[in-house]
């Protein structure tokens, strides 16, 4: 288990005229991957700099994959208004640009959402679901070790061998110390395994463009997160996902479009 809470795996230290640096942190990686929704994270961090604004929307161009250690956070506004503030950050590692993104900042709404229609899903993780964190689970836990992830065996027909879909995966989530906030919200909507494991393709499944919005603070608890794709043409599939707290509300909606192996 990862004894480093969420938010110091996001430390970023300002070098003046917007640009900042940080350390990728080694829990947050697959293989010797950083996770993409981490890096969103941590450029979240930065666009927001000292300013009391939230991420409402993220919008990213993953270029080239960087190396846990060190990067630099480059950011410009681009729009100062009001009601919203129009950011660009990009994550820079050893000269080279490797996410390019466009955050919107603005506050996150208190209030009750007027209308929602979001799929139903138990609160809390059942007695069957599957703890990536184990070593007897025999599954791919990627990230298990940074933060507690249960998933629903229901659907996720890759672990009996079925590589016949649906891509449909449901999935439970919250940080090891603390409880969910916005930023964890947001690395939720890129949490999963690819969708496309019940299609039997279990290679690296690189993300290209990756757009998240933020609705609603997370409440303490689980975060529930549905999981699917509506096509997979050659090796091009993508994949939405929606992330419910535990009092129902949805915290973030996220699409990307990404590139399968075998």
């Amino acid at each position: 288990m990862n004894d480093t809470p969420f938010l110091d795996t996001l430390t970023v230290r300002p070098l003046g005229d917007g640009t900042y640096v940080a350390d990728l942190h080694p829990d947050w990686a697959v293989g010797d991957r950083p996770h993409g929704g981490h890096l969103l994270a941590l450029l979240s961090r930065a666009a927001v700099g000292e300013t009391s604004l939230e991420p409402l929307s993220v919008s990213a161009q993953f270029l080239r994959p960087p190396k846990v250690g060190p990067v630099l956070l480059r950011t410009e506004r681009l729009k100062v208004g009001r009601t919203v503030t129009a950011v660009r950050a990009v994550l820079e590692q050893a000269g080279q640009p490797c996410v390019d993104a466009t955050l919107t900042l603005g506050t996150v709404p208190d209030e009750q959402p007027a209308w929602s229609d979001l799929p139903d899903m138990p609160v809390n993780p059942p007695p069957d679901a599957v703890d990536l964190a184990s070593a007897d689970s025999g599954q791919p836990g990627g990230l298990a070790k940074a933060c507690d992830m249960r998933l629903d065996p229901r659907g996720a027909g890759f672990l009996h061998g079925s590589t016949e879909g649906p891509l449909r995966l449901r999935m439970w989530a919250r940080p090891h110390q603390g409880q969910p906030d916005l930023l964890f919200a947001l690395v939720a909507g890129d949490l999963t395994m690819p969708v496309t494991f019940n299609l039997g393709r279990f290679g690296w499944s690189p993300t290209v463009q990756l757009t998240a919005l933020l609705r609603a603070r997370p409440a303490n608890g689980w975060l529930r997160l549905v999981v699917e794709s509506k096509a997979v043409h050659g090796q091009w599939f993508d994949e939405d996902t929606l992330v419910i707290d535990s009092t129902g509300r949805l915290v973030c909606q996220a699409r990307q479009l990404a590139l399968s192996t075998p």
